[in-house]
């Protein structure tokens, strides 16, 4: 899709009504990572040097609507005025004489940030009114939180059709990033998808074979195609209920001439805890009374024996149970690998989702991929081949 970004914005002296992302996690009230904040703020200083007036949107948790002290952006302003090294003013409220008053006091270059908008039932009901609130405040709006860009929400979707609508810089980059993965990519690409369940993956395992040449799945979710083909899986985590799904998909991938690649060995214990007794097994002989909780040594080799082969590789789930040593083995070799083979300049690496995330942070590898996306649900959908909202208004 086109779309436009700052390169075609004079924001100097103009109000810029900038939606952000400041979900961050948090934890006895603390911050406890600043990636989505930084992730911002390359977008708020180039608007700030510019001459902008920079008033920064956001939800955070779920209000319902409603006032929730504890839910207050105002921690999120002070991270980000430590992050960007500079005084970062707040507004006790999003909309209303208390947001315009904060927006009147701001010079050129000064950074506000507005109160939670999800205090405000009609934020998540996109409320043509609340988004002509949000609107009034400023005389552009940039939309940078591609994480929440599958919501049309007042905030994401509904101000964008009331104001002149710009990607921001991370937006553009999440945008063209998906599009050098999946939209155009360079072939052979393949995808890696794992996980728990394939009933929350069914839309983008049925689209990912239509879009990629090879189709790598991992963690329990291989348990059911393995079951569907009539292995045992012991007592391995598998959905019985989705065995005529996933026979569906691998017939779809037939027909598209997409290359399924199950696991052919696996890391198997009898109970699922830290460093129990484990064994390595074929898929075809995994015992009864074991679990499969990540891909084998040989399946791992064969993968990594597989990247010289492909151009473009997307990623979202990991292998094994990797948050549960010795269950991380898996995914973290092959995330090296992957590392590797993008820092050589021979393979195009896309990843996203929480997990896949954390997998690649606990690897070391998360700054080496070339691109790894902080959004959770929208990177999911994008990979599902929805349209979103919050995108789709900046065309």
């Amino acid at each position: 899709m086109t779309f436009r970004t700052l390169d075609a914005l004079d924001a100097a002296a103009r109000r810029v009504l900038l939606r952000a992302d400041l979900n961050v996690p948090v934890r006895d009230g603390k911050i406890t990572d600043l990636t989505r904040i930084e992730r911002l703020s390359p977008t708020i200083r180039e608007l700030s040097a510019e001459g902008a007036k920079v008033i920064v949107c956001s939800h955070f948790d779920r209000p319902k609507g409603k006032r929730v002290p504890a839910m207050s952006l105002r921690p999120m302003a002070d991270a980000l005025s430590h992050v960007l090294g500079r005084p970062v003013a707040f507004a006790d409220d999003c909309v209303g004489e208390v947001a315009k008053a904060a927006v009147d006091r701001m010079v050129n270059g000064d950074v506000l940030v507005l109160e939670n908008t999800r205090f405000h039932p009609e934020e998540e009901k996109n409320d043509p009114g609340f988004s002509a609130a949000l609107a009034a405040l400023a005389d552009v709006f940039v939309n940078d939180a591609f994480s929440a860009a599958h919501r049309a929400h007042a905030s994401t979707e509904g101000v964008a059709h009331l104001l002149p609508a710009y990607a921001g810089r991370l937006m553009q980059a999440e945008l063209e990033a998906l599009d050098a993965a999946l939209g155009h990519p360079e072939r052979p690409v393949a995808a890696i998808v794992g996980g728990a369940k394939v009933s929350t993956k069914l839309e983008l395992l049925g689209h990912l074979v239509t879009k990629v040449n090879v189709l790598i799945i991992g963690g329990a979710m291989a348990n059911t195609f393995l079951a569907a083909e009539g292995k045992s899986v012991g007592k391995s985590l598998q959905e019985a209920e989705m065995h005529d799904m996933a026979r569906s998909i691998l017939t779809q991938a037939t027909a598209a001439k997409c290359e399924v690649v199950l696991p052919v060995d696996a890391v198997v214990a009898t109970e699922f805890r830290a460093n129990p007794p484990t064994r390595t097994v074929s898929v075809d002989a995994v015992p009864a009374e074991c679990m499969i909780l990540d891909i084998g040594p040989a399946s791992v080799a064969a993968l990594i024996a597989r990247l010289p082969s492909l151009k473009t590789l997307v990623w979202n789930g990991p292998v094994g149970a990797f948050e549960t040593p010795p269950f991380d083995v898996a995914t973290m070799a092959l995330a090296k690998a992957v590392a590797e083979a993008t820092e050589r300049g021979a393979l195009r690496s896309v990843a996203g989702g929480g997990d896949t995330v954390s997998a690649l942070r606990q690897a070391g590898v998360l700054e080496k991929l070339s691109y790894v996306s902080s959004a959770g649900g929208a990177f999911l959908e994008w990979l599902e081949g929805k349209t979103l909202p919050g995108v789709a208004a900046l065309g």
